[in-house]
């Protein structure tokens, strides 16, 4: 099974290489109608908590700081969530203009976790019409937390989580954007033997323009598996872009404390009707560490 779950990535990354290299070829050759490409679908790599189809740019260095706070009905005494947090701190680095890499550290768990993210097909329309982009979106995580059970024999592949996405979306206009998010994560070890090891979600998303810099947005993640759905609840959160040069700034309430895919999907325990509701933010710095090379004829 892990062996599958290494594979899945490997395969993707050379379908998409291989999608690359014909279009290169074929831009020698072509001197017919061109193709228009689809910018900006969403104005960062993440919609609020989840991924978008967007990469970091070829020879960018994105700096993540991912902050949720505790619930706000936990009153005063609890400043309403502000004396409690989970933090995630995280670096994503662009190799091409479609392929990206990621790590991260989180304080939930204190979980360290690698991805990949990888563009397989970019809307467009002209000579080449794609109605869609897609993306592929894995990543490992590592649960770096003592074991306290003494009476098993603790194995280091215990600690992983392993998901996979595909990231669906499309640019209606300069003020609209929606995504679904097909799901898939396996947890080597679960808690209880009644638990899933393998969960299955649905994600959809949304972005709505409100300003040249402000946008709103609403991400539901819908978990189809039974057991896991049973003792948990669905990922929901509203939030808000506002970008300001090199940052962007996301701020947004959710009902799931984890930041990680692994964390809030499936193991969402916060009830919206009940008042369970986080705080948070992202903050994202973009450095520009190799600048694109100049044409030239």
């Amino acid at each position: 099974m892990k062996k599958i779950f290494s594979i899945i990535p490997i395969i993707l990354i050379a379908i998409s290489l291989n999608l690359v290299a014909q279009d290169d070829m074929m831009d020698l050759f072509d001197d017919g109608p061109t193709t228009d490409y689809t910018y900006a679908t969403f104005k960062t790599t993440r919609i609020s908590l989840g991924q978008s189809v967007e990469n970091p740019a070829n020879g960018n260095l994105i700096f993540d700081i991912q902050h949720h706070f505790g619930r706000l009905n936990e009153g005063a005494y609890e400043f309403f969530g502000l004396d409690q947090a989970t933090l995630r701190l995280g670096l994503q680095y662009g190799i091409t203009d479609w392929l990206s890499v990621g790590i991260g550290r989180s304080s939930f768990e204190k979980t360290y976790d690698g991805s990949v993210k990888a563009k397989l097909f970019r809307q467009s329309k002209g000579a080449k019409n794609m109605p869609v982009s897609i993306s592929y979106f894995g990543n490992i995580g590592i649960n770096t937390l003592k074991f306290t059970d003494t009476t098993r024999t603790d194995y280091f592949s215990s600690r992983l989580t392993f998901v996979n996405q595909l990231l669906i979306a499309r640019k209606f206009s300069s003020a609209i954007s929606l995504q679904l998010t097909p799901t898939f994560i396996h947890r080597n070890l679960v808690e209880t033997n009644a638990d899933d090891n393998d969960v299955w979600a649905l994600g959809a998303g949304g972005r709505f323009k409100l300003s040249n810099r402000i946008s709103l947005n609403l991400e539901y993640y819908y978990v189809l598996s039974k057991q896991t759905a049973k003792d948990f609840h669905d990922s929901f959160t509203v939030g808000f872009d506002i970008e300001t040069g090199g940052h962007v700034f996301q701020l947004f309430f959710t009902n799931s404390r984890g930041i990680i895919e692994q964390h809030f999907i499936p193991r969402t325990t916060g009830d919206w009707l009940k008042g369970d509701i986080h705080f948070g933010f992202n903050i994202s710095r973009t450095f520009v560490l190799k600048k694109p090379k100049e044409f030239k004829e």
